[in-house]
């Protein structure tokens, strides 16, 4: 293939893959994506766009969730420092009651290991079912929880809540957070 046909191809692709992220987001910020329309820096900023595949909920819709009958899955993914896998907790992370913690998976380019902690954990926690509640939250203006929803979808996860607010929102309608504790990243992985 010809030079200049190749790059229009890559061109026409990256546009495409972008189109959803590109809507919403401000054109200065459109250089903090990755080709497949991941936020991967300056993760701390308001996060205005939709994400594809989940629904945006404030605290009232999570509360609202939480009084179904079928509960949703609370995934907390505030990111922390790491080295050679073992996650540095420099103080104590408050979140969600009943949330799992799984620090980092909401990184526009995690990593192979880090995405199989991500889908590991993501597959125990609803039981394999692709249908299940799940929420995922982080703390307000972070891209995380926005990257995370991205990415459970596009595993095939399609009852995806995107909790924009997080801890933050949780904490300002004065609700209860509670010490948590991440997943151990498991040294296989």
């Amino acid at each position: 293939m010809h030079l200049l046909a190749r790059l229009s191809a890559i061109t026409a692709l990256f546009a495409g893959l972008t189109a959803t992220v590109a809507a919403d987001i401000d054109r200065d910020d459109r250089l903090y994506f990755s080709w497949d329309g991941y936020r991967i820096a300056h993760y701390r900023s308001p996060p205005a766009a939709s994400v594809e595949g989940g629904r945006r909920v404030d605290t009232i819709g999570v509360r609202s969730l939480l009084e179904q009958p079928l509960k949703p899955v609370l995934i907390d993914v505030q990111p922390v420092g790491w080295q050679d896998g073992i996650f540095l907790i420099t103080k104590p992370r408050l979140h969600l009651p009943g949330s799992i913690w799984l620090p980092n998976v909401g990184l526009g380019e995690p990593g192979e290991r880090l995405e199989r902690y991500f889908s590991t954990q993501l597959e125990q926690a609803t039981g394999g079912n692709l249908q299940a509640p799940v929420v995922l939250y982080c703390t307000a203006d972070c891209w995380m929880s926005w990257n995370a929803v991205k990415r459970a979808h596009s595993w095939g996860y399609r009852n995806l809540y995107w909790y924009a607010e997080g801890t933050d929102g949780w904490r300002e309608a004065e609700l209860e957070l509670v010490t948590g504790t991440p997943v151990p990243l498991p040294a296989d992985y």
